[in-house]
């Protein structure tokens, strides 16, 4: 004799949830009690069923994802389904506030290469106090990038300091830019070298570029995610009966030994 039909009752098996979004059953538990989604109910023998809610749940994080990274869309996801909305909305925010300063340093990235005319034969000279103090880092941090041959500053013969002349600053800048845009300090050696050399400045504007497009694609995402988690928090706050149906299931009947 056959089970309960689970479709009828608006009930899904985990199976049916992880088909429906790429996912193996594993992921589906592992969701769950991750706080990503919502609590399952148990049928008597120990199954989990899940309904359209927690379908509408696990849409709403995989859209969430690409956007805000898989970090804060489990803390939204959490903060949501503990009715901590405010607490989900914050995070919201601050991960757009993050998006914006991103672009702010992408802009300044891109003014600094816009910066890279010639380097004026001028006497000034700065040190690496100043100079840490100008860029807002660590005196340890230019010693750093020195190490790693991306700034190459030149020593006083008779103290014995470290000065940096016009070039060295344009390299320290960007650097500083280029370490706040995310790169790695091995990503950003050949592009510095570049810079110095005959080559110009072309593979970094192409970086640039490709900067920019991932922001955009960030921002796109951003839109998505937020589409699905108000269709999730207007699920949630739906009175009973008006959830929408679950999806269909081709044999909704739990197998022997299934996933539980």
């Amino acid at each position: 004799m056959m089970g309960p039909n689970l479709q009828s009752s608006g009930r899904l098996r985990p199976v049916d949830l992880a088909r429906a979004h790429g996912l193996s059953t594993q992921a589906v538990r592992n969701y769950e009690a991750a706080g990503i989604l919502p609590a399952a109910e148990r049928t008597p023998h120990g199954y989990r069923t899940y309904t359209p809610l927690h379908a509408q749940a696990l849409h709403a994080f995989l859209a969430l994802v690409p956007g805000h990274g898989h970090a804060t869309a489990t803390a939204i996801m959490r903060a949501v389904n503990r009715d901590a909305t405010e607490d989900a909305l914050r995070l919201i925010d601050e991960s757009h506030a993050q998006l914006l300063d991103d672009r702010r340093t992408l802009q300044a990235a891109e003014a600094a290469v816009g910066d890279l005319g010639p380097v004026p034969q001028e006497r000034s000279t700065t040190f690496v106090g100043p100079l840490s103090r100008r860029l807002g880092i660590r005196p340890a941090t230019l010693r750093k990038w020195e190490r790693a041959g991306l700034v190459q500053p030149r020593r006083d013969p008779q103290t014995g300091y470290r000065v940096y002349h016009a070039a060295d600053v344009r390299d320290a800048r960007l650097v500083h830019q280029l370490r706040r845009g995310g790169y790695l300090l091995a990503q950003i050696a050949p592009l510095i070298a570049q810079v110095r050399s005959a080559g110009g400045v072309a593979p970094l504007e192409s970086m640039l570029r490709h900067w920019r497009a991932r922001l955009t694609a960030r921002s796109r995402a951003m839109l998505t995610g937020a589409a699905a988690l108000d269709a999730y928090l207007t699920c949630r706050s739906a009175p009973p009966g008006d959830e929408p149906s679950a999806s269909p299931t081709t044999d909704p009947t739990p197998p022997p030994g299934g996933s539980r």
